[in-house]
């Protein structure tokens, strides 16, 4: 056998094929599992959540052979939002990126720090770790995946660096959601807690998530900075960022250049004011990001139909991972027209029951973890898990307030490696990261973000930590 042929052979599945022998196991996973469901009343906010002590056997609905591939073509349908958005900026990107001012920027700073490039992730990453943390930067994470692609390639180190500055930052301070409206917000009240109580504890943990996320990426972007054949991508550090050389990039910013970042960085000022006080969405953010790119051509004089060739180039490059996104999603919607979730988390309610208070807020957080593996979506899942974990929290004597933050974690930390994630998935294929390597990567550190969490979660129980 040639080398060739060996090494085809031996080649990693696509990310696409991983999904799909998912979704086919979920398939059939409908004929196994009973089919159940639970009564459901609106919150005001018009919120479908569960009615605990109504779980019910129905008749058994398995998906079958059609509904196996139409649920490919529901999940691109209910994808559709984040999906043009990710299309939408990968366009605007590539007009920003003709203007060279994001090459210029990320160079000059890299001087500036004088090649203390751990100053770097810390800022870079501790910034966006904050903007998770308050609930605006979760999905719309991928927007940035660009920019921390061209760090990393300026610093010389590999793409699991520029996914992780830029994703393993926000979603390090989106796990804990100290300030999160949708996670933390909308747990506690169906929790009947005071929005936001808890504050002062939350952000401890925050903080040391946090930084132990920081130092584990500046301990692997050191490594690969040492050794190239240490990156977990071996010899192929860009696999599918266009070859692109920052050797002509002199760090000179322009008066072009700056202006193009001056609206950029007001665009995403807009967005995020936007957020709080309109309580926009992802389809205010793809508009702003075309306004953006409109702009951005007219302050760089470049014409429009050159503008419209280097959009479509960029949103060529990532639609391999937009439409992922809808692959991951058509996973959950085999399973939710099979009826199999509510039954899943009726399971859990029964597992839990003969747990004490410290080991029951323990299996608590690691349960929603596992959960979250399936249901990925984090408002989603606070509606059918925290009805059920409030009444069980307080028939084994748990602070309320524990309940809510092992939702939290338990939905938080498996978003980094679940392929049922959209935009894990989205982030990864944009970069050209195969799962597989990337689960290398970030398994360890989800085990420090257990470790510390279960921690937490033991104290927290034993200090009996309120409001209830």
């Amino acid at each position: 056998m040639s080398q060739k042929e060996k090494t085809k052979k031996f080649q990693l599945p696509d990310a696409y094929v991983i999904l799909f022998i998912i979704l086919l196991l979920a398939a059939i996973l409908t004929y196994i599992i009973p089919a159940g469901s639970y009564e459901r009343e609106a919150t005001e906010e018009g919120i479908d959540v569960i009615v605990p002590d109504s779980y019910s056997q129905i008749e058994q609905q398995p998906v079958n052979f059609i509904g196996l591939f139409s649920s490919i073509q529901e999940g691109l349908i209910g994808g559709a939002g984040l999906i043009f958005l990710v299309l939408t900026i990968g366009g605007t990107f590539a007009v920003i990126e003709k203007t060279g001012a994001i090459d210029n920027l990320i160079l000059n700073t890299i001087k500036r720090t004088q090649n203390r490039e751990w100053l770097l992730i810390l800022m870079v990453a501790g910034l966006f770790s904050v903007f998770g943390g308050l609930g605006i930067i979760a999905n719309s994470s991928i927007a940035f995946i660009p920019i921390g692609i061209i760090l990393a390639r300026a610093m010389k180190m590999d793409a699991i660096v520029g996914v992780s500055i830029i994703y393993l930052g926000a979603y390090s301070g989106f796990a804990i959601g100290f300030l999160d409206p949708q996670t933390t917000g909308f747990a506690q009240q169906i929790a009947q807690l005071p929005l936001f109580s808890g504050l002062a504890l939350r952000i401890v943990l925050y903080v040391i998530v946090v930084g132990a996320t920081i130092a584990y990426i500046i301990w692997y972007a050191n490594r690969v900075k040492n050794d190239p054949q240490k990156s977990i991508l071996s010899d192929n550090p860009f696999p599918r960022s266009e070859e692109k050389s920052m050797d002509d990039v002199d760090g000179k910013l322009t008066p072009t250049h700056l202006t193009v970042l001056l609206v950029l960085t007001a665009a995403i000022v807009v967005y995020v004011y936007g957020v709080f006080q309109w309580s926009w969405d992802i389809n205010q953010m793809a508009g702003i990001f075309v306004a953006l790119a409109v702009v951005t051509s007219l302050i760089a004089k470049i014409g429009a139909n050159q503008m419209v060739e280097e959009f479509m180039t960029g949103a060529k490059r990532v639609l391999y991972g937009a439409l992922i996104i809808g692959m991951a999603r058509s996973i959950v919607v085999i399973l939710e027209n099979g009826q199999v979730l509510d039954t899943v988390v009726h399971g859990m309610a029964i597992a839990l029951e003969p747990f004490s208070s410290v080991m029951g807020a323990i299996a608590m957080f690691i349960g929603n973890g596992l959960f979250n593996l399936v249901v990925t979506s984090g408002s989603g899942q606070a509606a059918i898990v925290m009805p059920i974990m409030t009444p069980l929290a307080d028939l084994m004597d748990i602070p309320r307030q524990v309940a809510v933050q092992a939702y939290t974690l338990g939905d938080g930390f498996t978003n980094i490696i679940t392929p049922l994630s959209g935009v894990l998935m989205a982030n990864l294929a944009i970069a050209g990261i195969p799962w597989t390597k990337w689960l290398k990567f970030a398994l360890p550190l989800v085990g420090i973000w257990y470790i510390i969490g279960i921690i937490f979660i033991v104290i927290t129980v034993l200090i009996n930590w309120g409001p209830v």
